[in-house]
């Protein structure tokens, strides 16, 4: 008889069914037209009804099916019981399949951290940049991020009716990433992605230190990540605080899984064992290739303004 899957194998399959769940309640609240938007710390800093009934699914869904495991989400809700219809419990088979790294099979429910980004990119779900959506769930182990699933509603939403709607990307280091073409960015070009809401003269400092061919400004860490992996840009420079661990986990995962890297602006990976601070209070920069050539140029004036 073949062995049972091994426990992360499970985790990742259950993530993956549960994102798409996610999705489908993202774009149900959406059609709905009530977005029950509530600011939290000011007007970049936006909850709907969407980042809370999504939270809700992720994590009751998962807390049902890996009790142990320690679930830390974006939003601060109440403890209310969450209805039936929210609970996801089915899993991808395809994922299932494959053979989990040598690395990770004696993983245990107690030792994994998932980390749950359940809509990022709010403020442009709330102004309708539909495609700038994603929902992050990343996994980690011994504080490193070893798989990550990320999920695109509105992936698609502008091919028109008929087109299927969103997609999901899922990756696992040692076997790869998945759900998506793996593109590099032009050779030669220096195309920088980073914050659309989130501007400060640090931010364009940066950015104008490393003299880009171009910069494109977009919401959500897993949409700029997806930029990095299909092509789109050469480089993610975030100078900033402001980004979380929910932000970076999958994203993380997904890019080093098809051999990419990020870190802060001063070099140092990201922690994700329970305990750790929640903000990546240093900044971001990540590349799919080349990550040398954009750590080399970070202007000592910005490292210096952002403490790790």
């Amino acid at each position: 008889t073949m062995a049972s899957p091994a426990l992360l194998m499970r985790v990742v399959a259950s993530a993956y069914s549960v994102a798409e769940k996610a999705a489908t309640i993202v774009r149900n609240v959406m059609s709905a037209g009530d977005l029950g938007i509530v600011e939290k710390t000011g007007a970049n800093d936006l909850q709907t009804k969407a980042d809370r009934l999504v939270q809700m699914s992720i994590c009751a869904s998962l807390a049902r099916k890996f009790p142990k495991v320690t679930i830390i989400g974006e939003e601060e809700l109440p403890n209310d019981e969450v209805t039936e219809e929210l609970i996801e419990d089915g899993h991808c088979e395809e994922i299932l399949k494959k053979t989990c790294p040598a690395q990770y099979t004696g993983i245990k429910e107690e030792e994994l951290v998932i980390w749950v980004d359940p809509l990022d990119g709010t403020k442009e779900y709330t102004e309708g940049l539909l495609d700038h959506v994603t929902v992050l769930i990343g996994i980690a182990y011994g504080g490193k991020a070893i798989a990550g699933v990320i999920n695109q509603p509105y992936y698609n939403y502008e091919a028109g009716a008929g087109a299927v709607l969103g997609r999901t990307i899922w990756g696992v280091l040692g076997i790869g990433a998945f759900g998506f073409q793996l593109t590099e960015a032009p050779a030669g070009k220096h195309i920088i992605v980073t914050t659309r809401s989130h501007s400060s003269t640090l931010v364009n400092d940066c950015i104008s230190a490393l003299n880009p061919d171009s910069v494109i400004r977009v919401g959500g860490a897993g949409n700029k990540i997806i930029q990095l992996i299909e092509g789109k840009a050469s480089a993610y420079v975030f100078a900033s605080p402001g980004c979380k661990k929910w932000d970076t986990c999958a994203p993380e995962a997904i890019l080093h899984a098809v051999g990419g890297k990020i870190t802060d602006i001063h070099g140092n990976s990201f922690q994700y064992n329970k305990e750790v601070k929640h903000m990546n209070s240093a900044g971001v920069l990540a590349t799919l290739r080349n990550y040398d050539y954009y750590a080399s140029r970070i202007p000592n004036t910005v490292k210096q303004s952002l403490v790790p």
